[in-house]
């Protein structure tokens, strides 16, 4: 078994090979020579700093010596959080999880230490370093499990928030996890998280837990926007500047998530009444420029689904302005929702709107494109599965006016986005309208149709552990 040689060792290794003094590799790396000669001799340990010298010295990679300076430095050493903390954060930067890992397990032994390394993973949350917090988030959260401690709900939310993917059926255990810790989070940070909770059971289609969560984010909104506006609230007020925009917000958007319960649920004189609601903004207080700009796409949502509302309830006769609305509108990710609403009327209502495709076609080519990352719950998860119906939408209603290449074109998009998206029941309903007309699918089509199912087949036999007999 070879042996590894330390830290030390390694060093004085190097020097003796490269005829080196220590204070000409003080001179090197940027270090003083009797620092140099102290790490090297063993009578004083080594700063992350000065790792960082000696490695940059002896033109190695940053994390060289990053499993032995664990050893070294970290268990065979007494524990100090100052000394610690800098190595920690250079195996977040340079993605050496496994470095962390062994002494996260160690600091997990010693409860004093859940609070440094609870803001050690807010730290990586903050920078984007999703797995590091991933882990320390983990680790928490079971260290913390048998406290009600507020750190013990921001972990669950965190961890949400980083589950949360193209898989909706990760996504539901995700949200169902962290549904029982909301209340345990501080007042004004369960806004946020139940509009994110919302937003998850939105995509998934789940509209009785999308109108309890909206009413219950309503409530207490209300409450906090009262107490917000009292006098001498001053504390108050500099609380709520931790959520992700203006406290009026909540409000609204729960009007909002409402409407689209009773869209969903077919009930549009209802939607009706909860859009008009939102776009009813007179009671709003503040006059800055950023509740300006949120008052401005509450109105303009308002008008877009009072629209929305009329058309599916059966009122075709106003077709035409709406098309006029989506064309005078900004193109935004919105615009696949808009155009989603003509189909859904096209389809319920057998309407022509052949006209309105050849419009939009641009607009539509580049739908396929779209999508790009985003912290923003919404964006994440709502409209990605709102692509996805368009794709079926457009579908069914080229496919049964015999238009069938845009037809089965379309259909392969949209079986492609629900399969990203892990769900079964839009993924069955496209395969059930190929069936239908497959009679009518080109030889290419066909063959594209079946190549998508057998990787879906593969993907499961991976993802379920079930045995390939394949000879």
């Amino acid at each position: 078994m070879k042996i590894t040689p330390t830290i030390r060792t390694e060093i004085q290794t190097y020097l003796r090979q490269k005829g080196l003094s220590m204070t000409k590799f003080g001179h090197i790396a940027g270090m003083n020579p009797g620092t140099v000669s102290g790490i090297v001799t063993g009578n004083r340990s080594i700063s992350m700093h000065q790792l960082d010298r000696i490695t940059m010295g002896m033109n190695l990679p940053p994390d060289y010596f990053y499993e032995r300076y664990v050893e070294e430095n970290v268990i065979d050493a007494p524990l100090n959080w100052k000394r610690i903390s800098p190595f920690l954060y250079r195996c977040v930067q340079f993605q050496r999880v496994d470095c962390l890992q062994k002494v996260v397990s160690i600091l997990l032994d010693k409860p004093n230490y859940l609070q440094y390394l609870f803001e050690l993973a807010e730290d990586c949350y903050e920078e984007g370093y999703n797995e590091a917090a991933a882990y320390l988030y983990e680790n928490i959260a079971e260290g913390e499990k048998y406290q009600h401690s507020e750190n013990l709900a921001i972990c669950q939310y965190r961890m949400f928030t980083i589950q949360v993917g193209d898989d909706q059926n990760r996504n539901l255990r995700a949200a169902t996890i962290f549904e029982a810790f909301v209340e345990r989070l501080d007042e004004i940070d369960q806004l946020d998280a139940l509009k994110d909770l919302a937003n998850v059971y939105r995509s998934l289609r789940i509209w009785d837990k999308v109108d309890e969560i909206a009413k219950k984010m309503k409530t207490k909104a209300e409450i906090q926007y009262a107490m917000k506006h009292k006098q001498d609230s001053r504390e108050h007020t500099d609380s709520t500047d931790k959520l992700s925009r203006p406290m009026f917000v909540y409000i609204t958007y729960a009007d909002l998530l409402c409407a689209s319960v009773c869209e969903a649920q077919g009930d549009y004189q209802q939607a009706l009444q909860f859009t008009y609601a939102y776009a009813d903004l007179d009671w709003v207080l503040e006059t800055d420029e950023d509740t300006s700009h949120w008052i401005k796409l509450f109105q303009d949502w308002a008008e877009c689904n009072i629209y929305v509302n009329k058309l599916l309830s059966g009122d075709t006769s106003v077709l035409p302005d709406y098309i006029e609305y989506i064309a005078a509108s900004k193109v935004d990710k919105e615009m696949v929702t808009k155009l989603l609403n003509v189909m859904f009327a096209a389809n319920r209502f057998k309407l022509d709107v052949n006209h309105v495709l050849e419009r939009f076609e641009t607009l539509i080519d580049s739908f396929v494109q779209m999508g790009q990352p985003s912290s923003d719950m919404y964006t994440k998860q709502v409209i990605p599965e709102q692509f996805a119906r368009f794709e079926y939408e457009l579908a069914y209603y080229y496919l049964y006016r015999s238009m069938y290449n845009d037809g089965f074109k379309y259909l392969m998009y949209s079986m492609v986005s629900y399969h990203t998206l892990n769900n079964e029941t839009y993924f069955i309903n496209c395969t059930g309208l190929f069936a239908h007309f497959q009679a009518y699918a080109l030889p290419e089509s066909r063959e594209e149709h079946f190549k998508l199912l057998e990787k879906v087949w593969l993907d499961n036999v991976e993802k379920n552990g079930t045995a390939d007999h394949r000879s």
